[in-house]
Formats: C-alpha cells, structure tokens, sequence
C-alpha cells in the first residue's frame, strides 16, 4: 500500500483530485509499497530551498528530494521515495501563461516530481523524451490534456 500525505503549507485549495493522479501514476510505475511527501509552498520558500539545495538563487515550480539514488537503497519494506515541493503561485502563473487549468498544470508537476522520485531525469535528451512522454501518458489516461 502506498501512503502520502500533501503538507498545504501555502493554503491551496480544490485539489481532491491528485489522489486520482498520484494513484495512476503510482499503478503505471507498478510501485505498491511507498511513503512520501508533497509540500504546497510560495515563491520565497521554493527559492530558499533551491538556492540552499541547488545553488540555484530563483523561483522554481517543482523540486523532488529523492531518498533512492540507487537500485541498493530499494530494501525490503515500504521504499522511502522523498518529498515533492510543488511552488502554488509559479504553478498558478504557467496555468495561465501555458493556458491550461491549474488542475492540468498542478497535475503535471506532481506527476514530474514523483517521476523524479522513481529515479526519472531529464539531464539527457533521449531521457527527457521517455520522461515527458510518460508524464503526458499518464494524463491522457485520466483525461487531463492541454
């Protein structure tokens, strides 16, 4: 059995529906036994945590914090993924900019942050592809497109 819990640290409401996300993303990957966190925070704490976590000193919209860097950190019993920093107002602001619902674009970044967590990255071209085609794979099951 999987279990998160999403910390609403920013007060973000209408949401319901990311159990929905988490769960088909979860069942695509065919992870059953996991603990982790998704975080709702604002501009300032995003940056705050970039900046001390990835000498990056800006605004992001997403970052994961993945606790299995390798195949050996997988033990027996529940896998540890990490938390999920999700940045409401820059979330808020692509939704508009991309011209998309929020839920699409809050979906999105869930579904890329708990990827990131499953060991997904985008550093390399052909790694990107498979990643973001994943991403949209997922939506497009549950009927959020652009």
């Amino acid at each position: 059995m999987n279990e998160y819990e999403i910390n609403n640290e920013y007060g973000y409401e209408n949401y319901d529906y990311l159990e929905e996300v988490i769960e088909e993303t979860l069942k695509s990957e065919k992870v059953e036994n996991s603990v982790f966190s998704i975080i709702f925070v604002d501009e300032e704490k995003i940056q705050e945590i970039n900046r001390d976590y990835r000498g990056k000193d800006m605004v992001t919209d997403v970052i994961s914090f993945a606790l299995e860097d390798t195949p050996d950190d997988i033990l027996v019993g529940p896998r540890v993924l990490g938390d999920i920093y999700v940045c409401i107002p820059r979330m808020m602001e692509q939704a508009k900019n991309y011209g998309h619902s929020e839920m699409r674009e809050l979906s999105f970044l869930v579904v890329h942050g708990l990827l990131h967590l499953l060991g997904y990255d985008h550093m390399e071209k052909e790694d990107e592809k498979m990643m973001f085609q994943k991403q949209e794979d997922i939506l497009e099951s549950l009927g959020i497109v652009r």
